[in-house]
């Protein structure tokens, strides 16, 4: 995954900057979309309708630093489990090594979907490789992967794209296309092993394009979305092997915008963090993690809470974005059980509440969402987190749905500015039809004294317009 420190403090922070000016463009025209790739409006919406409608997926960060678990030789490695040889600077011979500990005989592809589709989610992106290079599935193309390395000789990705079909998930495959530290790629911070000197465009050509036509061949229908990460060194040449290997065998696959090489891609990638205002005319999605780390560190167990990641992803659907949210699962194959707490909890606030979140689009109001803050900027390229204020609006034809955070001492809460008429009123919580007073200022709904939820609460305010007309209030 993206490290941000690192990124800063190397000579790419040109590359990080400029993508995040790049991000910062509020609208594509009607007729493109990824760097030459021409379509209309209409062909564009189709191809990301499943997108747009899922709102919630889950990301998956596994591989073998998954075995020393941000640990070598006894010792705690600062930063991201999945960076621990760049970060710990382990020779390529050494790192390799920890596959033979790499026996995931707890895996079950059925249970880890199950847990997504449980808590709500609609598509899963699993890291098919991540920086050290390990392909988590078989591969001509190199000998370090999954089946060949480890003593388990499995396809996991087969078994997840199974268990896909089965409860209705897409799935998707995040693929580290420049970055390989074993295979050649390039390096963050430079490469500190002889061994890892090698052809930049050798290995796109050897290693990168063969593998990528073999994520994009074996697996059916799958995958939906290609995730790209870290494109240092990807200059347009190289980046043009890939996306052209991408076009010719998946042309409507969802790809995000971290290819490189001028290749802008389908979706923004703010990372840990959710714009404050999101990216109006673009779609865009979150990634975040549920404790500090991607991949599995065994010592880091700090964990968001269940309010913080469903108010996150009311702030997300809110703004038009969708959300995520990752798991780490260790060399076990396990997925840590304060991950799988945290996401039951979120699967029962979505089977009362989904509605305010799968297919919906922006606020219409916006006040609520708060300014902009001055910060440091990554990949996508807004600042930080807005503040959460006491409520959020998500909407869809003839439908306004305001998540309520602090519910009011007064038993009143007004959606201000709100000029279409109101036909009905009621919470998701039981459908029970609320009053409400509707002037020209806005709508105020009368509330009963205790919230359903005290985490968010939904009321659906149904209009007579498809689009709500709302006045611009200071």
């Amino acid at each position: 995954m993206h490290n941000r420190f690192i990124l800063m403090k190397t000579k790419h922070l040109i590359l990080a900057n400029l993508l995040a000016l790049a991000a910062l463009v509020p609208s594509v025209p009607a007729q493109t979309n990824r760097a030459d790739k021409v379509e209309t409006k209409e062909q564009r919406d189709a191809r990301m309708a499943w997108w747009r409608e899922a709102k919630f997926g889950m990301f998956i960060h596994w591989g073998v630093y998954s075995v020393p678990a941000g640990f070598y030789h006894d010792k705690p490695v600062g930063g991201i489990g999945e960076w621990i040889m760049n970060r710990a600077k382990i020779p390529m011979a050494e790192y390799q090594q920890f596959a033979q500990q790499f026996d995931p005989t707890n895996f079950e592809a059925d249970a880890w979907v199950k847990t997504a589709r449980d808590a709500g989610m609609k598509y899963i992106v699993i890291t098919s490789k991540h920086h050290d290079g390990f392909a988590m599935f078989p591969s001509k193309a190199s000998k370090w992967n999954i089946y060949d390395a480890t003593p388990w000789h499995h396809d996991p990705l087969q078994e997840l794209a199974a268990a896909c079909r089965k409860y209705g998930i897409k799935l998707g495959f995040y693929y580290s296309q420049a970055q390989d530290w074993n295979n050649g790629g390039a390096a963050i911070g430079g490469k500190w092993d002889p061994a890892q000197q090698h052809d930049m465009d050798d290995y796109i050509d050897k290693i990168a394009v063969p593998q990528v036509k073999e994520i994009l061949s074996n697996y059916g229908e799958f995958p939906a979305v290609l995730w790209w990460d870290t494109p240092m060194d990807m200059n347009p040449e190289r980046a043009r092997k890939i996306y052209d290997t991408v076009e010719k065998l998946r042309p409507d696959i969802i790809m995000n915008n971290r290819l490189g090489g001028g290749f802008k891609g389908d979706t923004e990638t703010p990372e840990q963090r959710i714009p404050a205002q999101g990216f109006p005319g673009r779609d865009w999605e979150t990634c975040m993690t549920i404790n500090d780390t991607w991949g599995y560190k065994r010592d880091d167990t700090h964990w968001k809470s269940t309010e913080k990641l469903i108010r996150n992803l009311c702030d997300i659907a809110s703004k038009g974005g969708n959300y995520l949210l990752n798991v780490g699962p260790d060399s076990t194959g396990v997925i840590p059980q304060p991950e799988v707490d945290r996401l039951e909890a979120v699967g029962q606030w979505m089977k009362v509440n989904g509605e305010a979140i799968y297919g919906t689009t922006a606020t219409p109001f916006g006040g609520e969402l708060g300014r902009p803050v001055k910060g440091k900027t990554g990949y996508g390229g807004d600042t930080t987190v807005s503040s959460v204020n006491d409520w959020r609006c998500t909407t869809k034809p003839g439908k306004l749905y305001a998540m309520i955070f602090n519910w009011p001492a007064n038993g009143k809460f007004t959606l201000p500015g709100l000029q279409s008429k109101v036909t009905q009123a009621y919470l998701l919580a039981d459908h029970k039809d609320l009053t409400f007073d509707q002037t020209q200022t806005g709508v105020t709904l009368n509330l009963p004294a205790e919230a359903p939820d005290k985490i968010a609460s939904v009321v659906c305010v149904e209009i007579a317009d498809a689009v709500a007309k709302v006045a611009q209030t200071k």
